[in-house]
């Protein structure tokens, strides 16, 4: 699919339904260099520090935290409305053992302003640079968080990513 440049808060309404229901793609580089997926169904697109960002929540049990802490970056790539089984995949299975890129059928295509792999087929992508990160504190978090998303003790890490680039097929929101 052609995408062409658009601003980070098009779509915003479109993004924010598909990542509460079916989940976005995080794709970043393995410390083998090869691409990763990971389906999140938590974070946040805004603004923070006069930067336009992403925040993620990655758990350092999962090979995509390794990937984003040996490369800095990643992509959130939005998948189309068919594309609910690769969102399901990706969520399920980890970059380990699996090529997920192949695995569902993708391509993957080099970000342009950042070490981090995109998926081709996906309508919309934002090309993300960490700023920052944190560790989430369990001791800061409300106990009824703590029970509910953390009952085995893995609390995510935390990753800010500046946004350098957002790309979109003309037709995004009409394919979400």
């Amino acid at each position: 699919m052609a995408k062409s440049a658009v601003l980070y808060t098009d779509h915003f309404d479109a993004v924010m339904k598909v990542l509460t229901t079916r989940g976005l793609l995080v794709g970043a580089y393995g410390p083998d260099g090869k691409p990763n997926l990971m389906t999140i169904g938590w974070g946040a697109l805004g603004s923070i520090w006069g930067k336009p960002l992403w925040v993620v929540l990655v758990r350092p049990s999962r090979h995509t935290y390794g990937c984003i802490e040996k490369h800095g970056a990643f992509t959130v790539n939005v998948p189309a409305a068919l594309m609910a089984d690769v969102c399901s995949l990706c969520g399920s299975k980890s970059g380990r053992d699996l090529d997920k890129f192949a695995a569902c059928g993708l391509t993957a295509e080099r970000a342009g302003t950042v070490d981090a792999p995109a998926a081709a087929e996906c309508p919309i992508v934002y090309e993300c640079r960490v700023v920052a990160s944190a560790d989430i504190a369990p001791e800061r978090l409300d106990p009824a968080i703590v029970s509910g998303a953390y009952p085995r003790g893995d609390f995510h890490r935390v990753y800010w990513g500046e946004i350098l680039a957002v790309r979109a097929v003309p037709n995004a929101a009409a394919l979400l």
